[in-house]
């Protein structure tokens, strides 16, 4: 198995980042996402990364057993990589096996509870299934990572938890 835990300075620059992305203007906040997201798609392993767009790349393109076998593989070798988990997540609830994606998203969080696009898809899922509440809770929780995503502030005024476009 390839489980390679993140360098201290890398570990450093996501922590910075995150701190960056709570403080950010809504001008700023999408770049500083953007990076965040990029630091979060960092494997440590070209090889992991390698299988890691490879499965962007099926998913993409609609093929979703290859981005489940891609995924599986990356999850499978780097089991402590959060994002192998959430994209796996993903290719998952697309082809409607959500019971394993919900599994794979509460692995991604355990291994990074500040990943907010894997908090997004938790809601999103949640949303899917009817469970507005504990989809409220977990949009609620990526917007308290990144304030100014339009993403997660749509999901929670399409529930009805915003009020006059400002966050309860």
């Amino acid at each position: 198995m390839f489980s390679l835990p993140a360098p201290a300075e890398e570990n450093a620059r996501l922590d910075r980042l995150f701190q960056q992305l709570q403080q950010a203007d809504e001008a700023s906040a999408q770049s500083i996402a953007e990076e965040v997201a990029l630091e979060l798609s960092k494997s440590g392993s070209p090889a992991m990364d390698f299988l890691l767009r490879r499965g962007r790349s099926a998913l993409e393109a609609g093929d979703l057993a290859a981005a489940r076998d891609h995924f599986g593989a990356l999850v499978d070798h780097a089991p402590e990589f959060a994002e192998g988990w959430h994209m796996r997540a993903v290719a998952r609830a697309r082809a409607g096996l959500l019971g394993p994606a919900l599994s794979d998203l509460e692995r991604a969080l355990a291994l990074e509870p500040r990943h907010f696009p894997a908090l997004y898809s938790l809601g999103s899922l949640l949303e899917e299934t009817g469970q507005d509440a504990l989809a409220y809770e977990a949009y609620d929780a990526a917007r308290a990572i990144n304030p100014h995503d339009p993403d997660t502030l749509a999901a929670l005024e399409r529930l009805g938890h915003v009020t006059h476009g400002t966050p309860l």
